[in-house]
């Protein structure tokens, strides 16, 4: 179960995103970056962030932790954007926290970092897997914290969620994974698949599913987004074959700094 945490401080909104995400304080003391349930994708957003992440998090991937978080619409009351008092109007209620992270940066492909070339092509499985479109250069959605990589923003995986989910579309390929900005420090996609894929197990899939409130899914189910991902997993794995593809194309298998 995901924690929940109601929220006591508007900081400030963070016009980085698209979305409008906002720093707030929460009743634990800590402090969250919130993904708002009234943004423009709508609850979508959150489910592909809660997904995406716990589903990272299953496999040993580094993400901030995610919680929910109770927003009251008066909360930010002396804020003087009518932009953000009508978003915050909208997303009364339940919405998801990441945790923040103090003093982090923006991964910089090319920089001093050296990313190990197995957590690379994890993260560029991982993607893949969910259909994470928004990992480019452009939009890095990673940051360094204390000498570690971490992984945030996952609200535009399972776009597919959009427009409704279906089997047949769940076994095609991911031609997006071509843009990945960890393509050329990947190691191998393919041994990365060998392992990851079988810890990806029905049981796993179904407890991250049930971390999300089901009225975000709908008209879709619980049950259906299990299928998807499940369908995702089948044998042969396209989107596997094109990530191995593109990152030969790029030049990956070592570190690059």
């Amino acid at each position: 179960m995901l924690r929940t945490v109601s929220a006591v401080r508007y900081v400030t909104p963070l016009r980085e995103g698209g979305s409008l995400p906002a720093l707030v304080e929460a009743d634990d003391d800590g402090l969250y970056v919130v993904k708002m349930r009234g943004a423009g994708q709508g609850p979508k957003a959150l489910v592909a962030e809660l997904v995406a992440g716990e589903l990272a998090r299953k496999l040993g991937l580094p993400v901030p932790e995610l919680v929910l978080v109770e927003l009251d619409a008066h909360l930010p009351d002396a804020e003087p954007d009518a932009e953000i008092q009508d978003l915050l109007a909208a997303s009364a209620g339940t919405n998801v926290g990441l945790d923040f992270l103090p003093g982090a940066l923006p991964y910089a492909p090319g920089g001093s970092f050296e990313v190990e070339p197995g957590l690379a092509a994890a993260i560029v499985w991982l993607d893949a897997f969910v259909e994470n479109v928004d990992r480019t250069p452009r939009n890095v959605n990673l940051l360094v914290w204390h000498r570690r990589l971490w992984l945030i923003d996952h609200g535009a995986a399972l776009y597919r969620h959009h427009s409704g989910l279906g089997p047949e579309a769940a076994r095609g390929p991911f031609p997006a994974v071509r843009d990945h900005v960890l393509l050329g420090a990947a190691g191998s996609i393919a041994e990365a698949d060998a392992e990851l894929a079988p810890r990806v197990t029905r049981e796993v899939i179904d407890q991250v599913v049930a971390r999300v409130p089901p009225e975000w899914l709908d008209p879709a189910t619980p049950a259906d987004y299990v299928a998807y991902l499940r369908a995702r997993l089948e044998e042969p794995r396209a989107w596997v074959e094109e990530a191995e593809a593109a990152r030969v194309r790029e030049g990956g298998s070592g570190v690059r700094r």
